[in-house]
């Protein structure tokens, strides 16, 4: 996968964020930025459709995690902080991620990647965006 330069990077799981930008021209080369408060929600999105029949406390503190990822990362694309972005994260946090999106939002997400990449160094990232 390609990134243009400035593109915001991502990476999320049920409890973490880390946030890259895209300062390379031809190749990616990803820096960090600070990463911003997460407001802590006690329940996922509201109308949550779940298998199981009472989602677990660790269930419901990952997808308020979520929610709360995309609350920021909404109000960045809305106040026009964000021009391209690339989504980094797990499976399940995908969804919840998805779930929240403004369509503004949506429509500048450049791509998507399901894998749990939180952890990982920005050259392992990087590796994993242009395999992608």
């Amino acid at each position: 996968m390609k990134l243009s330069k400035g593109t915001l990077v991502a990476v999320v799981d049920g409890e973490k964020l880390a946030l890259f930008e895209n300062t390379g021209q031809q190749e990616i080369s990803l820096t960090a930025k600070p990463t911003p408060e997460i407001a802590d929600r006690v329940s996922g999105a509201a109308g949550r459709i779940s298998s199981e029949a009472n989602p677990d406390n660790d269930t419901q503190a990952e997808d308020g995690f979520a929610l709360g990822v995309t609350e920021v990362l909404n109000k960045w694309v809305l106040t026009n902080k964000v021009e391209h972005l690339l989504v980094i994260a797990a499976p399940k946090t995908m969804g919840q991620l998805r779930k929240g999106w403004h369509k503004e939002t949506a429509a500048r997400v450049v791509g998507e990647i399901s894998k749990d990449l939180t952890g990982h160094t920005p050259e392992q990232i990087a590796a994993a965006i242009e395999k992608a």
